[in-house]
């Protein structure tokens, strides 16, 4: 209080008190920016002489940016479990597709020579395979070592990593022919065990295999509307050359399969289930013939056919000349013949062009089929009228369907017009209105069920 008198009086001020916050920056100087100089040595200059604050900055670098001062290899150990793991995956998945193309590659520089001696036009560019003078002079291993590195890439096209597939037309009596090379998935091995152990356990699961599915299609008298010729005097002059000898066939069905495949064809083709299965005293013990005649057997069963089946041996898998859809059909439109002929059969486990010479013949006899079927596939009109009436029966079926779906939905229209118009009518009625016309419903609808009852009684 005394302090206080004085102070009003003009008297000496209090000191500050030391606990006081603002205290603490009554005398506290203005900021400045100072450069940071990191230290140097005694000895820096000739005179020895130190660095000046007036110098100019340098900038520091602190833990932060240094990584490996922040860090320890422990850090990086799931990196280091996984990425072993994804190099293994990377180089598989790389040998898996150069192994698939390797052997895709060896079985179309075995069969290119055939396939360019039958059609003019062979794969999708003009890459150029081994041709049969070639093969003749220095043989097929020679022909095929010197050509090697110009085969796959015109007359080969990777449509997966494990299907490659080819192409081939320009021949008398067939309209063009596929080929597809189906390969194991060795780029992925653990999708490959797994289909390996499923059907193992499970029947209806097929095992993955190697083969190969070649289909030809006959053109059986349509020249004029297949041939891909870009003017109308092309496709004449083609049409004329063809003339001397007729494509057109009998429409049947016949095949030869190995019996360890007959089931699943069975199964899984329409066309094969119009045909009976029989044993056959010229074929192999583990073949058998699928047909719609004994004598379509006769005719088409021959020598050449029966020495190339032997060749093949297990390899070959089934042989189809059929003019029906493969897949059920589901209308009558889906039942108009296209005659066409397949023929499939499986990979040797080498990569050698050498190890498919077994397939070989019964590749040249398939591509020389149709020319067998236009010359001896024309049958006795009783052997026609067998198979045509097959054919008819099928289509009334389908007719038989057809219409029974088309009365199910008149019938469903009808309920339908019919729900409107009651509903219509309903909306138009007052409550109690509403009440007895559902009750006269509810009434007609129990001596309906009553009328049933009494008539299955």
């Amino acid at each position: 209080m005394a302090d206080y008198l004085k102070s009003l009086l003009g008297g000496s001020k209090p000191e500050p008190d030391a606990d006081d916050d603002f205290a603490d920056f009554a005398g506290a100087p203005d900021p400045k920016p100072v450069s940071v100089v990191p230290a140097q040595p005694n000895n820096v200059g000739a005179h020895g002489a130190q660095p000046t604050l007036g110098a100019p900055p340098q900038i520091l670098y602190t833990k932060w940016y240094r990584v490996w001062e922040r860090t320890t290899p422990r850090e990086f150990l799931p990196e280091a479990v996984i990425l072993p793991f994804i190099l293994v995956i990377v180089a598989f998945h790389l040998w898996g597709r150069r192994a698939n193309k390797a052997k895709a590659k060896a079985w179309i520089t075995a069969h290119a020579p055939i396939l360019e001696k039958e059609y003019a036009q062979v794969g999708f560019g003009p890459a150029r395979a081994p041709s049969v003078d070639d093969v003749q002079a220095s043989g097929l291993a020679n022909a095929m070592a010197s050509t090697e590195k110009e085969v796959p890439e015109g007359l080969l096209k990777e449509k997966s990593a494990q299907e490659y597939i080819s192409y081939a037309s320009g021949r008398q009596n067939v309209a063009f022919t596929d080929v597809r090379i189906s390969l194991y998935k060795r780029y992925n091995p653990a999708t490959f065990l797994v289909e390996a152990a499923l059907s193992f356990v499970f029947e209806s699961i097929p095992p993955p295999i190697e083969k190969v599915d070649i289909t030809s299609y006959a053109f059986d008298g349509r020249e004029k509307e297949l041939v891909p010729a870009r003017t109308d005097e092309q496709k004449d002059s083609i049409v004329e050359q063809g003339k001397s000898k007729s494509s057109v066939y009998d429409p049947f069905v016949f095949s030869v399969v190995h019996k360890e495949a007959m089931k699943k064809l069975r199964d899984e083709r329409y066309d094969v289930s119009l045909t009976v299965t029989r044993d056959h005293a010229k074929l192999p013990a583990w073949a058998a013939v699928m047909s719609e005649s004994a004598e379509i057997t006769e005719a088409l069963l021959t020598k050449d056919l029966i020495k190339a089946l032997e060749t093949a041996g297990d390899t070959f898998k089934y042989l189809i000349i059929t003019d029906q859809p493969i897949d059920k059909p589901q209308t009558i439109d889906e039942t108009k013949p296209r005659k066409r002929m397949s023929l499939s059969f499986s990979l040797p486990s080498g990569s050698d062009p050498s190890s498919y010479e077994p397939t070989l013949p019964i590749f040249n006899y398939f591509l020389r089929l149709p020319d067998q079927l236009t010359a001896q596939a024309h049958f006795r009109p009783e052997v026609n009228r067998k198979i045509r009436t097959v054919r008819e029966e099928e289509q009334k079926k389908l007719s038989k369907a057809s219409e029974e779906e088309k009365a199910e939905e008149r019938r469903l229209e009808t309920e339908k017009k019919k729900r409107e118009i009651r509903d219509k009518k309903l909306r138009g009625m007052s409550a109690e209105e509403q009440k007895k016309f559902l009750e006269k419903e509810k009434e007609k609808s129990t001596k309906k069920q009553e009328k049933k009852r009494t008539q299955k009684a």
